[in-house]
């Protein structure tokens, strides 16, 4: 599933990073965003949500959440 079925306050483990774009990768990337690491919707906000990653939150939109898919 994507993260934007993901439940609010649940951590998940990213399973995979679909995407074409090179940049958008990279910057998920930078964010620690990538395979076998922790994920938790912290928020859903009209058109993005708050995730922590790591030790950081950070909002995305509704495109890269869609590009992250995670398992339980």
């Amino acid at each position: 599933m994507d993260l934007r079925s993901a439940e609010v306050g649940r951590e998940y483990i990213v399973a995979r990073i679909e995407t074409e774009d090179e940049d958008m990768d990279a910057f998920l990337f930078s964010l620690g965003c990538y395979s076998g690491e922790p994920i938790t919707v912290i928020a859903r906000r009209r058109g993005g949500y708050v995730v922590s990653i790591k030790d950081g939150r950070y909002n995305i939109d509704a495109q890269l959440a869609e590009a992250i898919i995670v398992s339980e």
